[in-house]
């Protein structure tokens, strides 16, 4: 099982995302995401029980702390993570903010150490999900803690940046590079303005990835097993801003490990 650091090389940025299952809007201006069904979370829940899935926290475990993690538990709840959405970039009509990426259910150790493993659809496993990686910490149980009623947790995964997201709009709760203050609501509409000026000219087929650009690569991508619920690496060109946050990030993100299925 192979290992991936969340850091920066110099001028771009790691952003993980995967397209996996998009809830339907609540209404035509694409304000909103609808969360899993109970049952999909309990079915998660439980995926995330299974022997495969706690080897993968102990790999976590013992790649962070060099030792043995000892007895792990888990939490009995699970945290729906969405992701942004290329379509909602590019203001495609009634395409949401975010779309379901993961449901992510925390581990700890015998010394208190936190992961998360992320459970996502897998039409060949019992229940219809498995664990597909582990990350190091507990930021979507510390983050979704802070939600508004009523809003979900989404990921800027170019920024490793968190936001709560309403039907208003958001508020963004952490970012390694936060391109609005923390805290500070911004209307869906003013999110949607700021995203598309970040990225819109690096989706693909741009311009940009076709002179040699990285690009913003958000696909699904199909296992052996069965239908999608693996993640996608992607790469992001910043430019400046990217370059002088670089050693920064480097040093914030080793904090963080992915064990990959």
């Amino acid at each position: 099982m192979g290992e991936i650091c969340r850091k920066f090389a110099a001028g771009a940025a790691i952003a993980v995302a995967a397209l996996l299952s998009a809830g339907p809007a609540e209404a035509a201006g694409a304000s909103w995401v609808a969360p899993p069904s109970e049952q999909d979370v309990a079915a998660a829940v439980n995926a995330a029980a299974t022997a495969r899935a706690i080897s993968f926290a102990k790999s976590n475990f013992r790649q962070v702390g060099h030792g043995d993690p000892g007895r792990i538990t888990l939490e009995h709840k699970g945290i729906p993570v969405y992701t942004l959405n290329p379509d909602f970039v590019t203001a495609k009509p009634g395409a949401p903010a975010g779309i379901l990426r993961a449901i992510a259910v925390t581990a700890t150790s015998a010394t208190g150490a936190k992961a998360t493993l992320r459970a996502a659809p897998d039409h060949a496993a019992p229940g219809g999900w498995s664990v597909g990686n582990v990350l190091s910490g507990n930021d979507e149980e510390r983050l979704s803690a802070r939600l508004r009623p009523g809003s979900v947790l989404l990921n800027e995964p170019q920024i490793n940046g968190w936001y709560d997201l309403g039907k208003d709009g958001v508020v963004l709760l952490q970012a390694s590079l936060p391109q609005s203050p923390v805290g500070e609501f911004t209307p869906l509409d003013g999110y949607q303005h700021q995203v598309h000026e970040r990225y819109a000219d690096k989706l693909p087929g741009s311009e940009y990835q076709r002179g040699g650009g990285i690009g913003f690569k958000q696909a699904v991508q199909q296992r052996d097993t069965g239908p999608a619920g693996s993640l996608t690496v992607g790469l992001i060109v910043f430019g400046s801003a990217v370059v002088l946050g670089a050693g920064f990030l480097a040093w914030r993100w080793t904090k963080r490990r992915i064990n990959p299925k």
